[in-house]
C-alpha cells in the first residue's frame, strides 16, 4: 500500500476498479464495509438486501495496471483472499472471502491456483472460515498478522479430499455439497456473478436471510468437525474458546446459540442420513432475489 501509493486515484468515474482493504470483508462477505465520508463503516443488512449495492471505496485503480500485474498469472473475474490483519483474540481469526475482480492491499493476500477448479477455491473457503481450523490458527498467531508462514501451517484440506461422498449425506459429492453452501453465503450481490457461473449457476443473487446464512454456517461447521475427526467433547470445548461469539449470542439469544445448533447438526450426521432443515435447499434459486 506504500509502496504503490502513487497508483492510487480518487474515487469516481473511468475505467477503474475499487481498491479493497482488508477492513472491507469478512467471513464469507465481501460486503462487510464501505467507506463513507473518509471512514469505514459496516455494511446494514438491509444494504446487503439490495444485489446491486457493493462497497464504497477510499481508493481506485486504472483496470489496466490491474490488468498488467495478473496477466499470464490469472484470468477469472474473481477471487479468494484472506485477511492478513488478525488477533487470536478477535471474534474469528481466520477470515476468507469471495471478492470480484478489484484491486486488493497486501492485507487482503490472494489464493491463487490457475489450475485449481471453482469448486476448490469454494471449499477452501469454507475450510478457511470454519471453527474447527480457526482453533487451530489460534495456536499459531502470535502477532496481529495472517503470514504465509502461519498460512503454510494450518491443517488445510487438500483438493482430493473432497472428491469422496460426504458421509452423513452418501448421495453428496463433498466437492458439491461444500461448493452449494459457498455459493448461497457468498454470491449475495451482481458483482459475483462470475464466481456463481463459475460454480454452474446462473440464477440472480441469494437473498441476505441471517437466518438461512446461521444454519448453512452451522451445518458447514459441523461437516468439518466431523471430516477432522473431533470428538463431541472437544467440539464442545473448542467452542468455548470464542468467548466474543458466546456473549453475542447470549446478549441476543439468552443461550449460546452458535455451539448448540452446531452440536445439534454435528450429531445427526453420526447417523450417516443426515437431512439439512431448510426450505428451499441450499443453494435452490427459491431462496435467490426475484425467485
Amino acid at each position: 500500500m506504500a509502496a504503490d501509493s502513487s497508483l492510487f486515484l480518487d474515487a469516481g468515474a473511468g475505467a477503474r476498479v475499487p481498491l479493497y482493504e482488508a477492513k472491507m470483508i469478512h467471513q464469507f462477505d465481501h460486503r462487510w464495509a464501505t467507506y463513507e465520508q473518509g471512514r469505514t463503516r459496516n455494511v446494514t443488512f438491509e444494504e446487503k438486501g439490495r444485489p446491486e449495492r457493493t462497497p464504497f471505496p477510499l481508493w481506485e485503480i486504472h483496470v489496466a495496471e490491474l490488468d498488467e500485474r495478473l496477466s499470464g498469472i490469472w484470468d477469472r473475474k474473481w477471487f479468494v483472499g484472506w485477511r492478513d490483519i488478525v488477533r487470536s483474540t478477535d471474534e474469528r481469526t481466520a477470515i476468507a472471502a469471495v471478492l470480484p475482480r478489484v484491486a486488493v492491499g497486501h492485507h487482503i493476500p490472494l489464493f491463487v491456483d490457475p489450475t485449481a477448479e471453482a469448486t476448490d477455491f469454494a471449499a477452501f473457503c469454507a475450510n478457511f472460515n470454519s471453527f474447527a481450523l480457526d482453533y487451530a490458527a489460534r495456536q499459531k498467531v502470535g502477532g496481529t498478522h495472517m503470514t504465509f508462514f502461519v498460512m503454510r501451517q494450518l491443517p488445510v484440506f487438500q483438493p482430493h479430499r473432497y472428491v469422496h461422498p460426504a458421509n452423513w449425506q452418501p448421495d453428496a459429492i463433498l466437492r458439491d455439497w461444500m461448493a452449494d453452501r459457498v455459493l448461497e453465503l457468498s454470491y449475495t450481490a451482481w458483482d459475483l456473478q462470475p464466481f456463481a457461473q463459475d460454480l454452474g449457476y446462473d440464477g440472480p443473487p441469494f437473498k441476505w436471510d441471517v437466518e438461512r446464512r446461521f444454519e448453512i454456517r452451522c451445518e458447514l461447521d459441523a461437516a468439518y468437525f466431523r471430516l477432522y475427526e473431533i470428538e463431541r467433547d472437544d467440539v464442545d470445548y473448542i467452542m468455548s474458546t470464542f468467548p466474543i461469539v458466546q456473549r453475542k449470542d447470549q446478549a441476543a439469544h439468552g443461550a449460546y446459540r452458535t455451539r448448540d445448533r452446531i452440536l445439534e447438526i454435528y450429531d445427526g450426521m453420526a447417523s450417516g442420513e443426515w437431512v439439512s432443515v431448510l426450505d428451499p435447499p441450499v443453494a435452490d434459486p427459491r431462496a435467490a432475489h426475484d425467485a
